[in-house]
């Protein structure tokens, strides 16, 4: 990267710039959203599946399903939260004016 007015722009360590990801067939932004939307899924598939389990008298812990199903929960509100500040990073660009 181009040093600015003596600072150096550095990404974090494993991430690419924006342009240069794509290029050298490194993971995109895009890649870790929908990946970590995956596993928020699988999570949730797995609590209901428990959940299930314990309602039908099946052989599980009362304790892991309680488990399985606040972090599903947990989860889930961190990608809604991720959600929101991507939709307020967006509507803040869409309000700059040129």
């Amino acid at each position: 990267m181009s040093p600015i007015q003596g600072l150096s722009l550095q990404t974090p360590g494993g991430i690419a710039p924006a342009g240069d990801a794509a290029a050298a067939g490194g993971p995109t932004f895009r890649d870790y959203l929908l990946k970590s939307i995956d596993e928020v899924n699988a999570m949730q598939a797995a609590a209901d599946q428990a959940v299930e389990q314990l309602a039908v008298g099946g052989d599980v812990n009362p304790a892991e399903v309680l488990t399985a199903v606040q972090k599903a929960d947990i989860a889930f509100r961190m990608m809604l939260q991720v959600r929101n500040k991507l939709v307020q990073a967006f509507e803040e660009v869409q309000a700059i004016r040129i």
